[in-house]
């Protein structure tokens, strides 16, 4: 049983700090317990290391994403400060041609935050002129909810609780009283003349408005990434100002969290959310999910004009297996289907996915969803004003 030199073990403190800067909860104990765990692996091969470390720094599944981008990016890219530092620079428009390799900007963040005495090269300084450029919270709108670092996802958060929906309205079948309503209340009329004189008063009704439901369907795959986190702090704004609000979550299994985000403290109700839900970053099975969905809870709450909002990718682990009938039998039952798709952020997407091609029809709206802006657009188009949206037929 060898025992780790000290290069090694300052190594895995400098890599405990990244990940702690990162946004990771990474204490002293965990890093004593992580040398411990290299002396019994020893260092054979990559594969011993990154499970050591990943067995005794990682607790949280959601963890996990940022854990394999900074191993990667620490033990193994000689050119990581060079990829670090492009990430920090203005981004230009052009998107990579494959979307998962973006590294997390949280990472990148943590990784040029490093101690001077950390075992990687000199951190270059660059003097950039930003007098002609957005403001910076106009910058925090559009930039992409994955590429923000840890800063700006916790500013990003607070923006998100304050988009409100209006109390938009919906005209029902059932009447109530009303003194210019458009139909004569004959049953009300006939009582009233009992109590009249000469003149008999005319009684009138009015179609009843009430606010329709709104159903939320969030992906929590692992593709879905620091998305569907951001997402919950938006809906959990919404839970607590709209009374007729049901969430469900889905990777593998479906899961109702609605009483959880009706907690008014944001960390207990997102702590909940967390205990509930058992299929975290995993895979997706859109086509099962949402059968249980129609089977166990459609007809409970997709009454009176429910508008549906379904925010997934749509990469199906099960390639789009009976998704085409559940998603038809959806539609059928909402009022408004709408479609949040992170993937449409780019220009050059298209619907190559089976299961995209299968959901594609049978929704009325295909909407992008990877910034406050975009969420803005959608609050905007809930509350009834037009927006830009790729239409569906």
């Amino acid at each position: 049983m060898s025992t780790p030199s000290n290069h090694i073990a300052n190594n895995i403190v400098h890599f405990a700090r990244i990940l702690r800067r990162a946004g990771l909860t990474v204490g002293p104990r965990q890093i004593l317990s992580s040398i411990e765990a290299i002396k019994h692996a020893g260092l054979e091969n990559s594969d011993d290391l990154y499970w050591a470390l990943h067995s005794t720094l990682i607790n949280k599944h959601e963890a996990t994403e940022i854990f394999d981008q900074a191993f990667h990016l620490f033990w193994r890219d000689p050119r990581m400060l060079e990829r670090m530092i492009s990430l920090m620079l203005p981004e230009i428009a052009t998107p990579p041609t494959d979307p998962h390799e973006k590294s997390s900007r949280r990472l990148a963040e943590a990784l040029l935050k490093q101690s001077p005495d950390a075992a990687r090269p000199e951190e270059i300084e660059f003097d950039i002129d930003a007098s002609a450029t957005m403001s910076d919270a106009e910058v925090l709108r559009t930039k992409d909810f994955e590429q923000m670092s840890a800063a700006e996802l916790r500013e990003a958060q607070v923006a998100l609780r304050k988009l409100k929906l209006a109390h938009d309205m919906v005209t029902t079948r059932r009447t109530r009283p009303a003194s210019h309503g458009r139909q004569i209340d004959m049953r009300a009329t006939m009582k009233a003349s009992l109590r009249a004189g000469d003149i008999i008063p005319l009684k009138r009704r009015d179609r009843r408005q009430q606010q329709p439901p709104l159903v939320v369907l969030c992906d929590i795959s692992g593709s879905m990434g620091i998305y569907a986190r951001v997402f919950l702090h938006f809906l959990h704004s919404l839970s607590n100002d709209r009374s007729r609000m049901h969430t469900f979550l889905f990777g593998t299994r479906l899961t109702n969290v609605t009483r959880y985000l009706r907690n008014r403290d944001i960390d207990e109700a997102l702590s909940s959310v967390a205990s509930a839900v058992e299929d975290w970053d995993g895979g997706t099975r859109i086509g099962e999910t949402l059968r249980r969905f129609n089977i166990d809870w459609a007809r409970r709450v997709l009454g009176q004009g429910a508008t549906v909002l379904l925010i997934t990718d749509g990469l199906d682990r099960d390639a789009g297996e009976g998704l085409e009938a559940e998603i038809s039998k959806l539609h059928r039952s909402s009022r408004r289907l709408i479609w949040l798709n992170p993937l449409l952020r780019y220009d050059q997407f298209e619907p190559k996915a089976l299961g995209i091609r299968k959901m594609l029809p049978h929704v009325d709206e295909f909407r992008a969803v990877h910034n406050i802006s975009s969420l803005a657009d959608l609050v905007a188009t809930l509350n009834g004003t037009p927006t830009t949206s790729l239409k569906v037929a």
